[in-house]
């Protein structure tokens, strides 16, 4: 089972991270104990002002969202684009928009969505800015971009 979570990674690893688009990234970041590097792969739920958004799923408990809190991140990759790379957390306000947005955009799998959204916040979870502003509080959002 390692071995399916870990195959987005792998392509990455081989040079073939682009076959995911720009729907996906890939973040590499330091532990915040160990110093050692990491590479999570993460889908991108929003783009603006070139910075990519992505959520951590697990909430702020997150390694990866825990890592770049304590180190900045190393470097994304994104298509056949790579960069070092800076973030910032989202503000709820913002963080609500760019979730509508997503929701717009995935239209057609939104009953798929709203069934994930539900399992990530341990809540039923209906689209409203309601459902929207609880996630944006349980899960932070996150935009990376190059670093200057």
């Amino acid at each position: 089972m390692r071995f399916v979570f870990r195959a987005p990674v792998r392509l990455y690893d081989h040079g073939l991270g682009w076959v995911l688009g720009h729907r996906f990234l890939c973040l590499t970041h330091l532990g915040r104990r160990s110093g050692r590097m990491y590479r999570t792969v993460l889908e991108v739920v929003g783009t603006e002002g070139g910075e990519y958004v992505v959520v951590a799923g697990l909430g702020a408990r997150a390694d990866w969202f825990r890592n770049i809190q304590a180190r900045p991140p190393v470097e994304v990759i994104v298509g056949r684009r790579r960069f070092p790379a800076a973030h910032r957390v989202l503000g709820e306000d913002e963080a609500v928009e760019v979730i509508a947005g997503y929701e717009r955009r995935n239209r057609l799998a939104k009953p798929v969505l709203r069934f994930a959204f539900g399992k990530l916040l341990g809540r039923r979870y209906d689209g409203t800015d309601l459902s929207r502003r609880r996630m944006a509080r349980q899960l932070p959002l996150v935009a990376l971009r190059p670093r200057s």
